[in-house]
């Protein structure tokens, strides 16, 4: 999961975002929180082995619990 968020971070969206469909929209909010949680990780994160420890507040592990499911 901490890879598939530091991969959203680092995606380039070179596209305009026209109108979209309110099921869209939501897509691309839950995109844009995983991408969050990547910065963090990207910023602050320590691996260790398959696993990372990232200090997250309240809203970001609330990011991260929708993100991941």
């Amino acid at each position: 999961m901490a890879e598939s968020a530091v991969a959203a971070w680092d995606r380039e969206e070179l596209g305009v975002v026209g109108e979209e469909t309110r099921g869209g929209y939501e897509l691309r909010h839950d995109a844009a929180e995983l991408a969050f949680i990547g910065l963090a990780i990207s910023s602050s994160g320590v691996w260790d082995g398959e696993e990372v420890v990232v200090d997250l507040d309240v809203v970001q592990i609330a990011s991260a619990l929708r993100a991941a499911w």
